[in-house]
């Protein structure tokens, strides 16, 4: 992974793919006690950074092997992804999806042309499935994040991120990007690297599922207990990646988790002060900035809101707790 392939991505897909901007609010910065910027991915193609990756991996297939159609794995977001960009590229994408996933994930994904594969999280082997059906089909995996071609759409957003610091003359900040397993906190990294080197990223992970967290603090892969049960489902994941871990490692400050409320709050307060809407993983990062300041320095911080595709009742119980 380097920042040519990152370059590469983005002179794919940058047709395709929103330039989402960076929000502000005076009310979060005093909150905050410091600036806060948003990215906004939540106003991506499907709700979602995840469109990004599936872009990317989908348009450096070669013809023949992209016509035989994809196959993945997903709670949702990157389900969605990669159902756009299948049937933009005019093929074919099977998503195995657990069955638990939010209801309006599985319909998402079915409407945007996927063929959505139910499965029991706690009694069947997803890998054993797709297998199978990648076997029988002659379909290409696409991964959700340990995938260079993946990694280096998600990428595309830290080009952004550099580009648009820059025009308002920021030089130093802290970057929170929510993370699961990797991917896009890694390829935010490496574009940053690159682009805006004084700009460093943080990990943040809910409560219970920081398997990034805490392998950055122990040096090797963790793992996490569980695998289902929480409110942000879009970025749970058992470990890190192989090729995420070694990238967040060398380039990434220790990351920070939040609570299942602090996510609702700042859910409830992207909604009030922002006017976007975004799932409980999304808005983890946005959580640390608001709530977490002691962990934090500098007098700038820029936050992703990596997805929005939130049910209605947990969106309300939001609102409600902020109220």
């Amino acid at each position: 992974m380097n920042i040519d392939m990152i370059e590469a991505a983005y002179g794919r897909i940058k047709g395709a793919v929103r330039r989402t901007p960076l929000l502000s609010s005076p009310f979060l910065d005093e909150i905050a006690g410091r600036r806060v910027l948003v990215k906004p991915e939540c106003l991506q193609h499907t709700g979602s950074f995840k469109y990004r990756g599936a872009m990317s991996a989908l348009s450096a297939l070669e013809p023949d092997t992209r016509a035989r159609g994809v196959i993945a794995f997903s709670s949702g977001n990157h389900a969605q992804g990669v159902a756009l960009a299948a049937r933009q590229h005019g093929t074919s994408a099977v998503i195995i999806m657990p069955s638990d996933a939010p209801r309006v994930k599985i319909d998402n994904t079915r409407a945007l042309g996927g063929e959505v594969v139910l499965y029991d999280r706690a009694s069947e082997d997803r890998d054993a499935i797709g297998a199978r059906l990648a076997g029988e089909r002659g379909l290409t995996l696409i991964k959700p994040f340990d995938e260079p071609e993946v990694i280096a759409g998600q990428g595309t957003c830290g080009l952004e991120i550099a580009e648009q610091a820059a025009e308002l003359g920021i030089t130093r900040a802290e970057m929170l990007v929510c993370c699961g397993g990797g991917g896009f906190a890694s390829g935010i990294a490496l574009a940053l690297e690159a682009h805006a080197p004084e700009i460093r990223v943080r990990p943040v992970e809910p409560e219970g599922f920081d398997d990034v967290v805490r392998s950055l603090a122990s040096g090797q892969r963790e793992r996490n207990a569980q695998m289902s049960g929480g409110l942000c489902d879009a970025i749970v994941t058992p470990t890190p990646g192989e090729i995420t871990l070694p990238i967040l490692q060398r380039l990434c400050a220790s990351g920070i988790v939040v609570t299942e409320d602090e996510a609702l709050r700042a859910m409830a307060l992207a909604f009030e002060r922002l006017r976007v809407v975004a799932e409980p993983g999304g808005a983890v990062a946005l959580a640390a900035a608001l709530f977490h300041g002691q962990a934090l320095e500098g007098d700038t911080v820029i936050a992703t809101i990596s997805g929005g595709n939130v049910d209605r009742d947990v969106f309300m119980r939001a609102l409600q707790i902020a109220g």
